[in-house]
């Protein structure tokens, strides 16, 4: 009979999902010409098939050589070599099952020792990654193991079930969040909606005619950041300001903030009183708030305790000046201190500090949405969440470059509980997750998502991991450093999308999240090339390295090509005083 070139050898042993396979002595060649195309058998990651009648069985290599032997015949070939008689040995793990044209992911019957094995030419590969839905698939680069095939990503499975994009430094990582959202952004949908939280300003060059930037001291083009302070949970805007307060004087804060809400409230109308907390994102006047608790700590009684001295110059709430009042005098002669002060003045001068510092005004003083004293707002929530989502183009990206480093993770995670809060409790409107879902986008999400940190956006993303799912919320985590992320996030992204990876730690966090038979995949990591990456869980139909398209626009975290730029005439050293300008400024421009 005429030898069959795609033909390997037999299976010797099946454990599980794990199936060695004994090469045959007398194959020719370890790279076989089928129908005038080259293929290479042995590379890790790529395909076998196993015919059986009617069914094909499709398996991908985890190992190559005298290691994938079976473990009593390795035993046996170490005492003597001879044993091997010329053969060669793989191993891989069934993954899925082909019948007639149709492939799924998974098997329903396992091979028996001395079953044949062949390779899988393109004809099979097409099969095999072929069969997605063209509308709720988008496509994000070819396939590694044939460049003619398209790599791609179930776009609903990859929303609804959450994915993480991992990757060293250097590996293609930006780029890669790049195509996939851009992928998604020209499908044709109108009712598109990613929200993408980008620290470092890196994605609305890439984006550009898909997205809507909003950022601190906006461009032309782009719309102002602002974020009411009074959306806040109440012990997060605490924490905003310098200094601590016990928590006696935590729940003073908090019954002055409660009351100022109800005067909104009741301005506001249409809510049920008993509901609203400080935690209720009402609006109020924090500088009267701050007026009337500074008053009361500097308030001076006359001879009979219970009149106040007279005012020598009256403060400015608005201006977050102080009311004086004539110096209390020594002894017991008047004028007497109030002997009910709360001793907070230092507090509350640091929060004048903080309230008076421009850099927050994004915060304090947002344009449109900063309240008047008696706690009333030009816009309310609706307007700015119709602001974020309502204005025509899929992608919302909220730039966080300019805003201080301290509290970054603070104003993160605020976002997105308000985000969050407002989808599940309008979960039943058409503006709700259910109904229009969300895809939030976390860049370098390691930055605000530290494993065993209790703060408000590590704990709102675990909220949304776990539960997101149920209100039409899904996220896709960015991150360099996969080994610092919370497990418990991790391990509820249902894709890892792996790029090139070198740290021992992160790989052994980047294979604990993914499934227990594709964990020796994640050896291959440290070798991937630029742009390259393993592709497992729910999105793809079988796990694949997947060579990412280059962005038309290079993201911005692109590295500086120093033999290029160094070629470039000596700039002008008068641009240092443009330079220090705009650092004193805190600006670009």
């Amino acid at each position: 009979m005429k030898h069959n070139p795609t033909h390997i050898g037999q299976v010797e042993s099946v454990s599980g999902n794990s199936v060695t396979i004994k090469m045959a002595s007398n194959y020719p060649s370890n790279m076989p010409i089928v129908d005038g195309t080259v293929y290479r058998i042995g590379q890790i990651g790529s395909f076998l098939k196993i015919p059986l009648g009617y069914a094909n069985l499709y398996g991908l290599i985890t190992q190559a050589g005298v290691l994938a032997m079976p473990e009593s015949l390795l035993m046996a070939y170490k005492e003597n070599p001879s044993i091997a008689d010329g053969h060669r040995w793989l191993r891989m793990i069934l993954v899925g099952e082909q019948i007639g044209s149709s492939f799924e992911r998974g098997v329903l019957q396992s091979p028996t020792s001395g079953d044949q094995v062949h390779l899988v030419t393109n004809e099979d590969l097409r099969i095999v990654y072929g069969g997605y839905n063209a509308q709720s698939s988008i496509v994000i680069g070819n396939q590694s193991a044939s460049e003619g095939l398209a790599a791609q990503l179930d776009m609903d499975k990859l929303i609804s079930r959450h994915c993480a994009i991992l990757g060293a430094t250097g590996s293609g990582k930006s780029n890669a969040v790049s195509i996939v959202v851009k992928a998604i952004a020209e499908k044709p949908f109108p009712s598109a909606r990613v929200l993408m939280i980008d620290p470092h300003g890196e994605y609305a060059s890439s984006l550009a005619g898909k997205c809507r930037v909003f950022r601190v001291g906006a461009a032309a083009g782009e719309d102002e950041l602002c974020v009411p302070f009074w959306a806040l949970p109440f012990k997060e805007l605490m924490a905003i300001f310098p200094g601590r307060l016990s928590d006696q004087n935590e729940d003073y804060f908090r019954g002055k903030v409660l009351d100022l809400k109800r005067v909104s409230a009741a301005a506001l109308g249409g809510l049920r009183a008993e509901a609203i907390t400080a935690d209720s994102p009402i609006p109020f006047s924090i500088n009267q708030l701050w007026f009337d608790l500074d008053n009361f700590e500097r308030i001076t009684f006359k001879a009979d305790r219970t009149t106040p001295e007279a005012l020598i110059a009256a403060g400015d709430p608005a201006a977050l000046t102080s009311n004086q009042y004539p110096t209390a005098g020594l002894g017991s002669s008047a004028p007497f201190l109030n002997t009910k002060a709360k001793g907070i003045l230092g507090f509350l001068d640091g929060m004048r500090s903080r309230l008076l510092d421009q850099s927050y005004n994004f915060l304090f003083r947002p344009i449109g949405y900063s309240p008047a004293l008696n706690g009333t707002t030009q816009n309310d929530l609706p307007e700015l969440f119709s602001t974020w989502f309502g204005h025509g183009f899929p992608v919302a990206i909220l730039d966080l470059s300019a805003i201080p480093s301290e509290i970054m993770q603070t104003i993160s995670g605020c976002i997105l509980k308000i985000i969050y809060d407002a989808l599940y409790w309008g979960q039943n409107t058409l503006v709700g997750g259910k109904k229009q879902p969300l895809f939030i986008v976390l860049d370098e999400a390691h930055a605000y998502l530290k494993a065993g940190e209790d703060s408000i956006s590590s704990r709102t993303v675990q909220v949304i991991a776990k539960e997101g799912r149920k209100y039409g919320v899904g996220m896709l985590l960015v991150t360099q450093r996969p080994s610092e992320l919370d497990e418990t996030v991790l391990s509820q992204c249902g894709s890892i999308i792996a790029l090139r990876m070198t740290n021992t730690r992160d790989k052994g966090h980047v294979s604990s999240a993914m499934q227990d038979e594709l964990r020796e995949m994640a050896d291959v990591l440290s070798s991937l090339r630029t742009g390259e990456a393993i592709v497992s869980g729910e999105a793809v139909r079988i796990p694949s390295r997947v060579k990412f398209f280059q962005a038309d626009n290079a993201v911005k975290s692109s590295d500086p090509i120093a033999s290029k730029l160094w070629a470039c005439p000596q700039p002008d050293v008068a641009i240092y005083e443009t330079s220090v300008r705009n650092w004193r400024n805190q600006s670009f421009n």
